[in-house]
């Protein structure tokens, strides 16, 4: 389904497996109390989750109402709910390690997995925040696992402000906390650069969408 996908040439292992996390997360202090950790090449063996996800999970195409017209959305999904069967053993343990290292900052435990595909730099995702649930009025986060191609993802303040961003593939993390769902936005914009596929697998708290 890609037009190409190129391998991280630094990540050799044939079995995706995790990384500690620990003093491995390099956090990032933004405004209001929100804050980004990133966590490079957690996954290793990323590429062949990549290419596992890409063949096995049950893309679907969406289609929604955007001002007077129906417009396709722009990438494909498949959202796995907290009794779902998982399309890799990997993320059950990412969810729990997710968990165990954030579990005194959240005070509950992620639930649920939303994954993306992004099959080419055409694909995207609008500016928004994770406002349903918890998001829209307390703290809470969004971890989100890089797999494949390398894109950037944009935060900026919400009424705006000056855009950061992270460049983020291959098995890389990050995690999206405090106030950052109601006080920041996030996007992954289009890009004419000739990129392959991107999976960002997005795990969450119960309730937050």
């Amino acid at each position: 389904m890609d037009a190409f996908f190129q391998g991280s040439l630094l990540d050799t292992a044939s079995e995706p497996t995790l990384g500690e996390l620990g003093g491995t997360v390099e956090r990032t202090e933004l405004s209001h109390g929100a804050w980004v950790d990133v966590r490079r090449d957690w996954v290793s063996g990323a590429d062949e989750l990549y290419l596992h996800l890409q063949q096995q999970v049950p893309w679907r195409a969406e289609r929604r109402e955007m001002y007077d017209r129906v417009v396709d959305v722009p990438r494909l999904l498949c959202f796995y709910g907290e009794r779902d069967a998982w399309p890799h053993p990997v993320i059950g343990e990412a969810r729990e390690a997710l968990t165990r290292h954030y579990l005194p900052e959240l005070g509950e435990p992620f639930a649920t997995a939303g994954l993306c595909y992004y099959r080419d730099g055409r694909d995207s995702v609008a500016w928004h925040g994770d406002r349903i649930g918890r998001g829209r009025s307390a703290d809470t986060m969004v971890a989100i696992m890089s797999l494949g191609e390398h894109r950037r993802l944009s935060l900026r303040p919400v009424g705006g402000g000056d855009q950061i961003g992270f460049t983020l593939g291959h098995g890389d993390l990050v995690v999206m906390g405090g106030s950052c769902q109601r006080t920041w936005e996030h996007a992954v914009l289009k890009t004419a650069k000739p990129v392959g596929g991107r999976i960002s697998v997005q795990l969450r708290p119960r309730g937050v969408l």
